[in-house]
């Protein structure tokens, strides 16, 4: 895959309307916003495809798997409320963009990918970009309970139910972000761990993610 490393003052005018745009659908967070506004998207785009990179859309990576529509990636990192430091676990990596900005957020990020084809390329890409989380191939629907317990997770595929292992890897005051749903479309859902065996559960929006494969989902 050709993947154009510039990013000049094209790409950055770019990224400044698609912040604008996102503010116009109503995200607020300005941390959020900032980061949307300094990873280049484009670089994870073959070069010839660059025109769809700041489109508010999600866009084909291969292997049945989408880069996430920047609203949504905003949306659900205005959701998870990260503060530097946080300890965030990701299911399902991707392309890896919502990784960059939950590592331009201030987190310690730990994400796993199932797609062996995408998780190679993944752990080239964001690298020589310069962002370094912690990679892990794997089926994340189990998540990955030997690094836990985490601050936040974040689950970027559509899931049939909130796999229980993933609430056990919460820390108290810990909170989870997952579309829950059928395969053509998910609510968006928060869990916030209150008590060792209390947990305060919020469903937002709607939305469509690919599905969430392995044992304890799809």
């Amino acid at each position: 895959m050709a993947y154009k490393f510039v990013d000049n003052y094209r790409e950055k005018g770019a990224r400044k309307k698609l912040v604008a745009h996102l503010e116009s659908r109503g995200i607020q967070d300005r941390n959020v916003l900032k980061a949307i506004g300094k990873v280049p998207r484009h670089f994870f785009f073959d070069e010839t495809f660059w025109n769809q990179a700041y489109r508010d859309i999600a866009f084909p990576i291969g292997d049945g798997q989408t880069i996430s529509q920047p609203y949504t990636v905003a949306y659900q990192s205005e959701l998870l409320h990260v503060q530097k430091g946080h300890k965030v676990l990701e299911i399902g990596t991707g392309s890896g963009y919502q990784t960059c900005i939950l590592l331009e957020l201030g987190a310690e990020v730990y994400t796993i990918e199932r797609q062996e084809n995408i998780y190679n390329r993944t752990i080239q890409v964001l690298p020589y970009m310069g962002y370094k989380p912690n990679f892990f191939l794997g089926d994340g629907s189990k998540g990955i309970p030997e690094h836990g317990p985490y601050d936040k997770i974040i689950v970027t595929a559509g899931a049939p139910f909130v796999p229980e292992v993933m609430l056990k890897q919460l820390k108290l005051g810990g909170l989870l972000v997952i579309p829950v749903g059928d395969e053509k479309s998910q609510k968006m859902v928060t869990i916030l761990r209150i008590a060792e065996n209390d947990f305060e559960r919020i469903e937002l929006d709607t939305f469509r993610f690919v599905p969430l494969v392995g044992d304890k989902a799809w």
